[in-house]
């Protein structure tokens, strides 16, 4: 292989699995559609004038192929769907206005879901990696007057998805912390003090461990789970925890006796928390193996 293809490759490489993971919603699937980009790379490379570009098309497009086929199985899915946590370590965001945390969280990742493949690829590449609508018609192999009224539906579908205020990192990571407390022994008090009244908590265990089937709504709702929990199974035994970024937002990674868990929280206006996205899924923690070993 060049080495002048595989540098031209590798620089593209971080900005194509950030694209990836927004258009799947899979830390996995995007891993692997870099690699398939990689693949056809390898051999249409050697003549193409704008590398960034071409990868770009390529990677966009078999995301898209990917999204299509998956359609039967996310609509057979048991429970509420969630995202693969991407999980960071707590350092200060990226400045990159691709990284900003509105722009890989879990509610806009949710929203994402409502758009059609081609939808999510226009929003994405013109709104998010602030592609022009003649680059991204390019990409799509569609006319501009044809991608932007794909984009003006995509937004009038996502615009509730952003944050309307931001909310203190340290400030949102004590509310974190203060839950993992609370909820241990299922502190009903404390709960209610931490919970919006209409909080929702959102369970994917994708049919393989045990999680709420339903999307929980409202302090009551969710409190009256964690008790339920605790007085079926006692306290919750929780043989490690780290905080950490979970999509841009503070979170919790566990360690518990069927395996890991990850609780992605989503600060209200008032400085409780209006969601909390718990993803207990295997198949969707495979990825954190390495973070789970090494954190203890």
């Amino acid at each position: 292989m060049d080495a002048a293809l595989t540098d031209a490759f590798e620089a593209s490489r971080p900005r194509l699995t950030r694209l990836a993971y927004r258009m799947l919603g899979s830390v996995s699937e995007a891993e692997d559609a870099v690699q398939d980009a990689w693949l056809r790379w390898s051999r249409a490379g050697a003549g193409v004038d704008d590398p960034a570009a071409w990868l770009v098309r390529a990677t966009t497009r078999l995301c898209i192929d990917r999204l299509r086929a998956a359609k039967a199985e996310r609509a057979a899915y048991r429970g509420p769907w969630l995202p693969e946590p991407l999980i960071e370590p707590l350092v200060e965001p990226a400045t990159d206005a691709v990284e900003r945390a509105e722009e890989v969280s879990i509610a806009f990742l949710l929203a994402l879901e409502r758009l059609s493949p081609l939808e999510r690829a226009v929003f994405l590449l013109h709104d998010v990696f602030d592609q022009d609508y003649a680059q991204v018609a390019e990409t799509l192999e569609r006319s501009e007057a044809a991608v932007r009224q794909l984009a003006s539906r995509a937004r009038s579908h996502v615009q509730d998805a952003r944050p309307r205020f931001t909310v203190d990192r340290d400030k949102a990571m004590k509310l974190a912390a203060a839950f993992a407390a609370a909820s241990a022994t299922a502190d009903a008090k404390a709960l209610s003090e931490l919970l919006a009244e209409d909080a929702i908590m959102v369970s994917d265990g994708g049919g393989k461990r045990t999680a709420a089937l339903r999307v929980l709504v409202g302090r009551d709702d969710i409190i009256g789970l964690f008790q339920g929990l605790l007085w079926r199974h006692g306290e919750m035994g929780v043989q490690g925890l780290e905080m950490v970024r979970i999509n841009g937002g503070p979170g919790l990674l566990l360690r518990l006796h069927d395996g890991p868990e990850t609780l992605a929280f989503e600060p209200g206006e008032d400085g409780r928390i209006a969601a909390i996205y718990v993803m207990r899924n295997p198949d969707k923690l495979r990825h954190l193996t390495h973070q789970l070993r090494d954190g203890g």
